[in-house]
């Protein structure tokens, strides 16, 4: 097992070295618009799986998906020079599709602001279905009797027993 903030950092280095190689050394034509978001590395800094977007039709996605995978021996070896490890870790592609997550969380929170203004609507002539107060209140008034004299302190307290 090894350290988690070495494990981090051999990551974060590892995104930025495959995002350097890919600007600078990767001249496929199939490469289109990318971006390396994230790379994640095992404790044993064997295996990195690093995700990327790309932005376009998914012929262009497929395209950089296969200039990335001709390259990816070539930035292996790049990515092992650089972290100078005994074993350079293999490289895993994996295409980050945020923008579909984003679309799919705008359209639940639409829906849910929709379902909201129609909660609103119902509730705007909703009338109580009994009284306004259903629970008895407590009052002063009780304490005295149908004459409207007040009881005998004596028999209160009797009657509370």
């Amino acid at each position: 097992m090894g350290d988690p903030a070495k494990v981090r950092k051999h990551a974060e280095r590892v995104r930025e070295l495959v995002a350097s190689a890919v600007r600078t050394q990767i001249k496929d034509p199939r490469l289109g618009m990318i971006t390396i978001t994230d790379a994640r590395i095992t404790n044993d800094l064997r295996e990195a799986t690093v995700f990327y977007t790309v932005l376009g039709d998914a012929e262009s996605q497929a395209g950089t998906a296969a200039a990335l995978e001709s390259a990816k021996g070539m930035l292996r070896g790049v990515v092992g020079r650089a972290l100078g490890l005994r074993h350079s870790p293999s490289l895993a592609f994996v295409s980050d599709d945020v923008q579909e997550h984003v679309k799919h969380i705008d359209d639940l929170l639409a829906e849910a602001k929709q379902r909201d203004a129609q909660v609103q609507e119902l509730a705007a002539g909703a009338e109580y279905a009994g009284e306004a107060q259903p629970y008895r209140v407590d009052s002063d008034d009780e304490d005295e009797d149908a004459d409207g004299d007040e009881e005998e302190p004596a028999l209160r307290a009797a009657a509370q027993r």
